[in-house]
């Protein structure tokens, strides 16, 4: 080993393995993503075999990300103090038992416990892959090309989590989506030690309570609007979860001010952009979501089309993003700036939405579906990577990590809320029609509508938000 490539002494395994250690890790981020996408095409296959209702579905969903979501910030911190590796293995050994619960979920209860399991254990993975993939690579040029593969895997997750939902699903049954995770997850464990460093491990106490209240706030106020449809939006037990909720958010920046070691440091805030890099992440993850979400329903429910197809439908889209985000987005930000892209994209991530809130119920790929979903892959492949250079973009080398925990978390929290609101929205339009006399078809595709434009409100304001409040800062 050359002295350029001496190790510090707490790295055990030969630097010369970081490629094949960045692989692994790649294949983490993949999987973490993929959970996120898989389940969308096999929708429809769950709700027959488990009796979900159309409202009860997004709980798949957000079961997931509410979790992954709330635990992202204490994922951190656990790897801050007790070692990325060891918090790494234990977030796969955690995802790989909930994916066995998944698997063999014998009902709604069963199949929301795995889910949310599932994001406890991705909230775990993700911070402390990205913390070791940047301590395998100190040259500049080096880490470059890791956090190209690093955004590369992401993508590709996205990608492949659509297409293999509809295959697993047509050919198999949606039980494989979640039991494919099992065989990678041993894998991963297996050469975890061989390929990863221990990590530097540090003092300090972990503000469990700062992330159970976070996470209860959320989860309560998700509950509140998902049931507020078939409670009653002016019923006690709707307005009391949301108190609750807004209770407990505030007991938790209460909490975090007076702690020595909270889980987020109010001085954080104070860093330029962040809070409105943050809204606006959460802003784009409201409408994003719900465009995937509704669009997989729409193509199944609507036109009839198989899981298969589905995810045959969905490909275009999700290869873009992946092309886009790989090869187009770091040369337009570089050449035009975050603030510029960001704009760009959430104009066109509106411009998408707008047009799916049109689409009738004897709708066409090529004519309803396809276009505004290669203008939606263009949206968000020009605004993600630039609202997350944003939010970060006037932080401190020291608060690097807390500020892309506080994007995921936002981004995360974004989804649940965002979708939660918007099937509310979409399941009263239907109730509506179907109250006017309107086929069930004709009910269901007018919810859809609205669904789209709803999440286009929610865009067109991401975007006047990132014009006011984003600003483009000199190095």
């Amino acid at each position: 080993m050359t002295k350029n490539n001496k190790q510090p002494i707490d790295k055990p395994v030969p630097y010369s393995k970081r490629w094949s250690a960045l692989f692994l890790l790649c294949t983490a981020q993949f999987i973490v993503i993929m959970d996120t996408s898989i389940i969308g095409v096999a929708l429809p296959a769950i709700k027959a075999d488990l009796g979900y209702s159309q409202s009860s579905l997004q709980w798949i969903f957000n079961a997931y990300v509410i979790l992954f979501g709330g635990f992202l910030l204490l994922g951190g911190r656990l790897s801050d103090l007790f070692g990325a590796r060891k918090v790494f293995m234990w977030g796969f050994v955690i995802l790989s038992v909930a994916s066995l619960l998944a698997g063999v979920a014998w009902s709604e209860a069963a199949l929301n416990t795995g889910r949310a399991l599932q994001g406890l254990g991705s909230a775990l993975i993700a911070p402390a892959a990205l913390t070791l993939v940047l301590s395998k690579f100190t040259d500049p040029k080096e880490l470059n090309k890791a956090l190209g593969f690093w955004g590369a895997a992401a993508a590709a997750g996205g990608s492949a989590g659509v297409f293999l939902g509809g295959a697993i699903t047509e050919w198999l049954s949606w039980h494989w989506i979640f039991l494919i995770n099992i065989p990678v997850g041993l894998i991963v464990l297996a050469y975890s030690k061989n390929l990863l460093f221990a990590g530097v491990t540090r003092k300090g106490k972990v503000d469990v309570a700062g992330a159970i209240l976070a996470t209860a706030a959320l989860v309560i106020m998700v509950y509140a609007i998902v049931s507020g449809e078939g409670a009653g939006w002016k019923s006690l037990q709707t307005i009391g979860l949301l108190a609750l909720s807004l209770v407990l958010l505030f007991v938790f920046f209460v909490v975090q001010k007076q702690k020595r070691e909270p889980l987020v440091p109010m001085s954080i805030f104070k860093v330029p952009n962040l809070s409105g890099g943050n809204l606006v992440m959460a802003l784009m993850a409201a409408g994003w979501i719900p465009l995937w979400f509704f669009l997989n329903l729409y193509l199944q429910q609507t036109l009839n089309y198989s899981a298969f197809n589905s995810g045959l439908a969905l490909l275009p889209m999700t290869i873009a993003i992946m092309v886009l985000m790989v090869g187009v987005t770091g040369k337009l930000v570089a050449k035009f700036g975050f603030k510029a892209n960001l704009i760009a994209g959430l104009i066109a991530l509106t411009g998408s939405l707008l047009l799916f809130s049109t689409i009738p119920p004897d709708g066409t790929f090529l004519i309803n579906v396809l276009p505004a979903s290669l203008l939606g892959a263009l949206g968000m492949s020009l605004a993600y990577i630039p609202g997350t250079i944003a939010s970060m973009s006037g932080a401190k080398p020291e608060e690097m990590g807390l500020a892309s925990g506080l994007v995921n978390t936002s981004y995360q929290v974004g989804s649940a809320l965002g979708l939660a609101i918007v099937v509310a929205i979409s399941a009263a339009k239907t109730n509506a029609f179907k109250a006017m006399g309107a086929t069930d078809i004709v009910a269901l595709n007018a919810g859809f509508q609205t669904a789209f434009f709803s999440a286009a409100v929610v865009c067109a304001i991401a975007a006047i938000i990132a014009a006011f409040s984003i600003k483009t800062l000199r190095q």
